[in-house]
Parts: structure tokens; sequence; C-alpha cells
């Protein structure tokens, strides 16, 4: 509305105020906390559902960013004592008291994330003017002259961003951490037992179960590190950059005590990144991110998917594994168990790989100023919610409670036809190759074909296919094959 005339909100009998913003005049009930322009930006953006309180550690983010901001200018010399000590108080209630019907702006906003930066300003604004007058309102303390003194929307919220997301990364590399340690355990369980390794779907060589989850641990272990990487790199922040990179508005001392406080405030090593202009310009950044949360996404799912491999028949599939039952499987089919948390945990991947592509995108920005953070910053927090709510599901419903079955393992990697690569090792690929045919056209293991095709006794068959255990043993299959070459004639 660009009307001056004040504009009816809310109950008419209910006590109210009237706030003044560019566009003209609003009443606000004096039982709603934000301001005019708060109201104008649910009027505009009601989309989702979701707002920006829903992000989880955002708006705790701007609330630190405007106490640490107060504290400085104060500082500096700028802000009122008695000003800066009620922005502080008024922060400090809204921490402790975090309302969400207070912050209702839907994440799904334009303008670079001002909205939900006058969310907070004004919210603050009212409340420490409460704290000196007792009265709601933009007077003594304004939510623009002195909650946002020294700030812009286009410093403070990329700020809060990194505020936001490096704490949600740290959340999340403690979830893997349980998964870890839980795919570790299972190492440790099925250490000796072996398997038919699978390559492309088909037989390969022998391997045990327990190299096979040492493979799925130390990816999920690289990864948890990654993580770590990009949580100290959210420790770089934009702040004082202001509108486009130039610091206009800010002090020297304010540049300085700002993230001084700031550090005080958080304890964490926060501290100016390099180039304010790039650090504006350019969203990069959550492009590596995303990165890392897809890759941790696909490393998910293809465990998952494995599992539901490997799990699969009982009877008429691979049937390596048991998955435990955490729910009956059909409604018709009395018996069938599904393997649901792994197939739950493959669906959080691919929202996550979907929430990648959106980021990618957004990233894009144009000029002096990316405006899509709000977009980026919802599909980055959806991402690691997802995980750091499945991982903790999956690893108790699913991970913890694996068992083998060793003797189906043990009977595959035995009647495997890629063991003829121990006589490829031997004889040479060409006889190897004759000796796998014959086996398989005749429906015999490898051990009887090479004796029926005259390349070994009886006897040295039985040292090289007796335990197949020893292809996942390097230095026993090397001894063993050694032996053999050694003991054939001469050409």
């Amino acid at each position: 509305m660009t009307s001056a005339q004040p504009e009816p909100t809310g109950t008419p009998s209910l006590p109210s105020r009237l706030e003044k913003d560019a566009l003209g005049t609003r009443l606000m009930p004096d039982n709603i906390v934000y301001g005019i322009q708060t109201a104008r930006a649910v009027d505009n953006f009601s989309i989702s559902g979701r707002t920006i309180a829903d992000i989880e550690g955002f708006v705790p983010a701007i609330l630190v960013i405007k106490q640490a901001a107060a504290r400085a200018n104060q500082r500096a010399g700028k802000l009122e004592p008695r000003l800066a000590d009620a922005i502080e108080a008024a922060v400090m209630s809204c921490l402790a008291d975090m309302r969400g019907q207070d912050f209702p702006v839907d994440i799904y906003h334009g303008g670079g994330g001002t909205a939900a930066n006058m969310n907070v300003n004004e919210v603050v604004a009212n409340r420490a003017s409460e704290v000196l007058t007792g009265k709601l309102g933009p007077d003594p303390v304004h939510p623009n002259t002195h909650v946002n003194m020294s700030q812009s929307t286009n410093d403070v919220i990329p700020s809060a961003m990194k505020m936001a997301i490096g704490g949600e990364l740290h959340a999340l590399r403690h979830m893997l951490d349980e998964l870890v340690n839980a795919i570790s355990q299972k190492q440790l369980e099925f250490a000796g037992a072996v398997k038919l390794a699978r390559t492309c779907l088909q037989d390969a060589l022998p391997t045990t179960f327990s190299q096979q989850f040492s493979g799925y641990r130390a990816a999920f272990q690289r990864q948890a590190e990654e993580l770590l990487v990009l949580e100290n790199a959210c420790l770089g922040l934009p702040l004082s950059a202001t509108a486009v990179g130039t610091g206009f508005g800010t002090s020297k001392q304010y540049r300085e005590f700002v993230f001084e406080e700031l550090r005080a405030l958080s304890g964490k090593r926060y501290h100016l990144e390099a180039n304010l202009f790039d650090a504006l310009q350019n969203a990069d950044f959550w492009i590596h991110v995303s990165s890392g949360l897809k890759a941790i996404a696909v490393t998910l799912s293809k465990f998952a998917a494995d599992l539901r491999l490997m799990s699969s028949g009982p009877r008429a599939g691979f049937g390596e594994i048991t998955l435990p039952s955490v729910q009956p499987g059909s409604s018709i089919m009395p018996g069938k168990v599904n393997p649901v948390m792994p197939e739950m945990i493959m669906q959080v991947a691919f929202r996550v790989i979907g929430n990648d592509a959106t980021i990618t995108r957004a990233a894009e920005g144009e000029l002096d100023l990316n405006v899509w953070e709000s977009i980026i910053l919802e599909s980055l927090s959806e991402s690691v919610r997802l995980m750091r709510r499945s991982i903790p599901l999956f690893v108790s419903g699913c991970v913890a409670g694996i068992e083998i079955n060793p003797a189906r393992g043990a009977a595959d990697a035995s009647s495997s036809l890629a063991l003829s690569t121990a006589l490829a090792e031997i004889f040479g690929y060409s006889a190897a190759s004759a000796v796998a045919k014959h086996a398989e056209t005749h429906g015999m293991p490898i051990s009887e074909a090479a004796v029926e095709c005259g390349l070994m006794n009886a006897r040295d068959a039985g040292r090289l296919f007796g335990d197949v255990s020893i292809y996942a043993e390097l230095e026993k299959s090397e001894s063993i094959l050694d032996a053999l070459r050694g003991s054939r004639p001469a050409p």
C-alpha cells in the first residue's frame, strides 16, 4: 500500500500502535512484536508455510549479529550506551524465548533477504523500546537507525547464513561419526567371513564382508573430514561489507570491534573474508557446500542400495545379509519384510541431489549481489536437516542390526568362475579362459574343470581352490601362487 492513511490490521478491538515506513503507515496490534515492514512481507510472501524461524540457527545468528553490532557501535562512539544496552537486552530476551510467531517471513521472499533482516530489526527494536519505555514501537529504538546501524541486509544475511550452516554442518558431522562407528562395529563382527564380490552385478573374485564394509566406513569417514573443512570455511564472514562491499557506513573501529564482539559472544573464530566484493557478488562457496552434501547423499544411497541387493530374497535373491525387521512388508503377502530403512535413506538422498540443482542455479546471481540467498539457505538447510534426522534412524533401525549369512557367502565365493583368475596368474589368460568356459558348459566348479582340462592335479587344485578365503588375503594367495608357479614343469 502506498497510501499515507493507516491500514486496519488485526482485530480492531485490540490495542494498537501506528507504525510508519517509506510506503505509508499501518496499525499494528500491540500483541504483535514485529513491525510494519514484516507485516508487508507476510502479505507479499505467504507461500511455503516455512518461515525464517524454521531454518535452524538462522534467526539466532542474525540476533547475535545485532548484539555484536550494538556493542561495537557503542565502543566506536556511534550508539548511546542506553540504546545499546536496550538492544542487547532485547536480543537476549529473543534468544531465551525464540517464538516462531515473531519471525513469520516466508523463506521464499525477494530482495536478497531484506524482509528477513528487517523482521529481526523490528522485533529487536520494539522489544528494546519496551525495555526503555514499557511500550512496543520504533521509538526510542528505531529498527533501521539503531538496530541496523553500520549494517546492510547485504552483509548481515550472508554472514548469518554462514553462521547457521556452519552449525548445521557441525551437527551433521557428528551424525556421520555415529554411522562410521556403527559400520566399524560391523567390520569387526564380520572379520574373516568370505563372500563373493561383484562387479557390473556379475560374479567376481572372493572378498570378505569385513573388507566390503571397510570401504563403506572409509567413505563416510573421509566425507566427515571434508565436512570439517567446509565448517571451518563458514567462519569467514562478509560482515561490515554493508551494501556493495565498500563498507560504506561503517568505521575502522566498528570493523575491528564487531568481530571481537562476535567471537566473544559465539566462542567461534569468526573473521573478515578476504575480499568483500567477492563475498557479496559470488555464491560459489555454497556450491562447494552443496557438493559436499550431495557426495554424502550419493554415498548413503549407494550403501543403502547395496544393502537392498545383498539382503534381497531371502530365497530367490542374494540372501547374503539379513536386515532388521522393523515393520511388515506387505498388506497381502504374509511374511514379507521390506528393506524400508535403506529405501527411506535413498529417498532422502534423492531430495538432497535435487536441492543441489536448485543451489547451483541460484548461485549464479548477477552484478554486485546474489539475491537468491533465501532459496540457497532453505535448500542447504533442508538437505542437512533431512540427513541429520534420517542417519540416526538408519543406524539404529538398519546398520546396527545387520547380520550376515556366512554359509551363503562362502558357497557363492567357492562357485565363482572368476576363480579362474588364479589360473591365469600361473598358466596364462588363454588357458584359464578355456577352463572357465569348460566349467560353465559342464556346470562344475573351477577346481574340477582345471583338473579335467589337465592344467593341474587334484592336490594342487585343492591347494589353490580349497579355501577361497585366501583370495582376500594378499600374502597367502601370493605365497600359494608362487609355490604353484615354481612346481610347474619347464616348458
